[in-house]
């Protein structure tokens, strides 16, 4: 039986995924109090799914970019928009592997890998 992680090492693992997450929201110009809601609010939920599974907490960062990208979805929002395909690209990037270590921001479109979570390159100025 494995044993259980401390809850230090959770804390960290949650820390990690939150400053990777929010990161990429800033990068996106979308880091409002709205979006960081929710990733509290996605925090707050793995926080407990990693108590009851200790051995995903590699997994964190790529689960909360997913339920964030899912939250900001169902208020309206595509997050983050696909720069790989060009300006007018209307399709999101979606996290893969969905549930495994290393999660990267893929194309939906063309499985263009862009950046891993927590690396999205920040819009330039000019682009809006």
């Amino acid at each position: 039986m494995p044993r259980p992680l401390n809850l230090d090492a959770v804390t960290e693992f949650l820390l990690e995924a939150r400053a990777r997450v929010l990161h990429d929201l800033a990068a996106c110009r979308m880091a409002d109090a709205s979006a960081v809601s929710l990733l509290e609010e996605a925090l707050s939920q793995r926080g407990w799914w990693v108590a009851q599974w200790p051995d995903g907490a590699p997994f964190l960062a790529g689960l909360v970019a997913q339920d964030v990208q899912d939250a900001l979805f169902d208020a309206g929002s595509r997050w983050p928009r696909c720069r790989a395909c060009g300006p007018g690209a209307e399709h999101s990037l979606g996290v893969e592997p969905e549930l495994g270590e290393d999660p990267h921001w893929v194309c939906t479109e063309s499985g263009i890998e862009v950046a891993p979570v927590g690396a999205l390159r920040a819009l330039d100025q000019s682009t809006g």
